[in-house]
This record gives structure tokens, sequence and C-alpha cells, in this order.
């Protein structure tokens, strides 16, 4: 081998190297997110509890922290809620480990009222699965 060809070699394995966008995500840190969503919107234990690694932490300052995936069994439902949530997405963004949703939830409660209100969520991801939650939530006023 000559000297150029070696060199053209070593360029284009160099470049290749460079430009291989592979991931090891099964699925993007979003998707992940949108399912984990979906799961509240059914109350599907089984499919939010999927999302989660072992360790996670779910806080919402001012109100808990949790700690593992059978605290954050626990506040998957609302027991005072009469049905399934209604949640809205309005934005979604990631940037490297996390992703932040924005949204709306809205629910029935049991005695008649109904639940509104505005969260924002952020997400911290470890090997495609989320490892701490922090809920930021308020609720609107009603007239």
């Amino acid at each position: 081998m000559t000297t150029k060809t070696i060199l053209i070699f070593l360029t284009v394995l160099i470049f290749a190297s460079c430009t291989n966008t592979q991931t090891t995500n099964t699925m993007s840190n979003k998707k992940v997110v949108e399912m984990y969503m979906d799961g509240f919107r059914t109350t599907d234990h089984a499919k939010i509890l999927s999302c989660l690694t072992d360790d996670v932490v779910w806080e919402m300052p001012g109100f808990f922290h949790h700690n593992g995936k059978e605290a954050f069994d626990k506040e998957i439902e609302n027991p005072n809620a009469d049905g399934h949530p209604t949640i809205t997405i309005t934005r979604l963004i990631e940037e490297g480990n996390i992703v932040v949703a924005e949204g709306t939830v809205k629910a029935k409660m049991k005695d008649g009222s109904l639940l509104d209100a505005v969260f924002c969520d952020v997400f911290h991801f470890t090997n495609d699965k989320i490892n701490k939650l922090s809920t930021y939530l308020m609720f609107n006023k009603q007239p």
C-alpha cells in the first residue's frame, strides 16, 4: 500500500467515525415521555412504570419527594378523581438527557369539582428510562 492510499483510507475512517449518528437509544426520550403521559391519561400503571428506572426520584417541590418505583406507583392515581385525567402537552423540549414537558391537566373530582392546572415536568434520563422527575404544578383559579 502506498502512503497516499493509507492517508485516503485513514481519512475515510476518521470521517466515518465523526459522522456516525448511530445511537444506543431504542426510543427517543421524547417518545418515552409521550408514552409515560399516555399511561397517565389511561391510568395504566404498568405503562408508566415501564418508563422508569428502579431508583427513580419524583419530586414536587413543596408537596412531596418520593424514591423508587413503589413510592412512585402510589402517586399515579388521585383517590379523589372520578375517571381519567385529560392531559395535553403544549411543549416538549429535549436536550441531552433532559426532556421538559409543559402542558395542562384537567380532571373531574368525585365531589363534582374540576381539577384545572398547568404543569411543567422536567425528566432526567439514564439508559432510555426516566430516573428523576421534577413536577411544577399551578392550579388555575376558578371564576
